[in-house]
């Protein structure tokens, strides 16, 4: 077994509980809200239609935009609870739906026959009705219960574990084991499940047979002990654990993942209980620090004061230094120091086709913008900073397509696209000789990674002095080569971070 296949299966465990917790809460949460509102909306036509149209139009908002949203009106709390919020909204259309088709499937001769015998309307909905659209009522829960096992893993994002911790981490640094791993761990999990529920739905279609049957014994025995196994599993996340001294954060790129294990390892070294939370989003994590449920993460000038600051204009490296730090303060978040190196967006293209049109600064491009195409990582079109960019060189592109980070570098090489916007520190702007254009009319912010830490973690004396051990120690080129061992070499993040304290021993 190679190092990096056991490296995953450590992480197993853990990972599975927070998926199969999250899935059976929502899942559950589902069921008993959802069956309910079936049955109303069959009884009045009146619920039925609006019921069914608000269902609906949950399932069509996309994914991340319902975790966003269930973010946003919690204040900015992460974690379990978003999460299940929005995967809970998720599984109700198939629940919904199958239990108003289900009883009204139910053949009007026997509701007459339930009738005619004297049972009163909510007999016959016990007794009669929900037995016999049992069948396509539980179909509408098996449907839920894949759909919620996938949509499970962008929990990642908000700060919840899941199986999508293996997938958002291996696709940014191109670890398909991890990747691998993930996806082969949710897909069983889905099928498990729905086979479970499967075999207890045929159960209860069996349990008019004879009852010392010893096969049917031995089945029912089986899969009620599978159940019970699954639910204590699940039930077993929800024992308090110790809380960890510091929650550390970070977002869904390569140097986030390096800087958020170094970051970790500074503090544990120093005494204090760690919790990684990785792969979430710059708004997303913004608000943690801000509420305190993330401890220190690191974050850029340039994203606070384009995103968070709403500011449009570019007064320059030390302009923007300053107006950060004072908003933070503002905000009640603590700044620990700048790393010492920055990570900002430039216009890129391969050496080769920059050289074939005669392109060596964004300028070059006003004449020719028009018939290229442009990839972006999934914010940069839609920043502030590009469409400055584009109203100073007064310029656009025929196609402006978005990627995950690692993606759009491939599209790149492989002439899928014409222009991306890359990052300074990414060891794949060498690796794949790309030439970062110059920016002669000063549009694109500078980007000075600094460490930010929440109002109750920088409150404590030796936690920051834990971090000003790391301001000012990492210079670009060091940053650089350590993300290319990951994104480039196929190295793991624990390498990457060896490298990268081994340079800062030398400054």
């Amino acid at each position: 077994m190679s190092d990096n296949l056991r490296e995953q299966l450590l992480l197993l465990p853990a990972y599975f509980q927070g998926h199969l917790m999250l899935t059976l809460a929502a899942i559950s949460m589902g069921v008993l809200i959802s069956v309910p509102l079936g049955v109303w909306a069959e009884q009045s036509a009146r619920v039925k239609r609006p019921l069914l149209a608000v269902v609906s139009i949950i399932q069509t908002f996309p994914s991340l935009a319902i975790l966003a949203l269930v973010v946003a009106l919690l204040g900015g709390r992460i974690g379990f609870l978003p999460a299940f919020i929005a995967l809970t909204l998720y599984s109700m259309l198939p629940i919904v739906r199958n239990t108003v088709t289900g009883l009204e499937s139910v053949s009007a001769s026997v509701i007459d026959a339930a009738k005619g015998i004297g049972m009163s309307p909510n007999q016959i909905l016990r007794e009669v009705k929900l037995p016999l659209a049992m069948p396509v009522i539980v179909a509408g829960i098996r449907t839920a219960m894949v759909w919620t096992v996938g949509l499970a893993t962008l929990s990642t994002l908000v700060g919840a574990t899941s199986f999508g911790n293996y997938i958002f981490t291996g696709l940014q640094t191109r670890n398909l084991v991890a990747v691998t791993v993930g996806s082969l761990a949710s897909a069983s999990l889905a099928v498990s499940l729905d086979g479970l529920v499967a075999s207890m739905q045929w159960l209860l279609e069996k349990r008019s047979e004879a009852a010392d049957s010893a096969t049917l014994k031995r089945i029912r025995l089986s899969v009620y002990g599978i159940t019970a196994i699954i639910v204590c599993l699940a039930l077993y996340g929800l024992i308090p654990k110790p809380r960890a001294d510091f929650v550390v954060a970070g977002k869904p790129f390569t140097e986030q993942y390096i800087m958020a294990g170094l970051l970790a390892q500074e503090l544990e070294e120093a005494g204090f209980s760690v919790e990684q939370r990785l792969g979430m989003g710059s708004a997303v994590v913004y608000e943690a620090i801000r509420n305190g449920t993330v401890d220190v993460y690191v974050e850029y000038t340039g994203t606070v004061w384009a995103n968070f600051m709403s500011r449009e204009s570019n007064p320059g490296r030390q302009g923007i230094r300053s107006g950060v730090v004072g908003f933070l303060e503002e905000q009640n978040v603590t700044t620990v120091g700048f790393t010492g190196f920055q990570n900002r967006y430039a216009l890129a293209m391969r050496r080769d086709r920059a050289l074939e049109l005669g392109v060596t600064s964004i300028e070059d491009l006003i004449p020719i913008a028009a018939e290229l195409s442009a990839g972006s990582d999934l914010e940069f079109f839609g920043r502030t900073e590009w469409f400055r960019l584009r109203d100073l060189y007064n310029m656009d592109f025929a196609d402006k397509l978005t990627f995950d980070v690692s993606l759009m570098y491939t599209a790149v090489a492989e002439r899928q696209v014409d222009v991306i916007s890359a990052y300074t520190t990414d060891g794949r702007v060498a690796a794949y000789d790309l030439l970062l254009l110059d920016d002669p009319r000063n549009a694109l912010l500078a980007y000075d990674a600094m460490i930010l830490a929440s109002a109750n973690a920088a409150a404590q004396p030796k936690f920051m002095q834990v971090l000003d051990t790391l301001v000012d120690s990492i210079p670009d080129e060091a940053m650089r080569q350590a993300n290319r061992l990951v994104d480039v070499n196929g190295e793991s993040i624990t390498v990457a971070l060896e490298y990268l304290r081994g340079e800062m021993t030398k400054n």
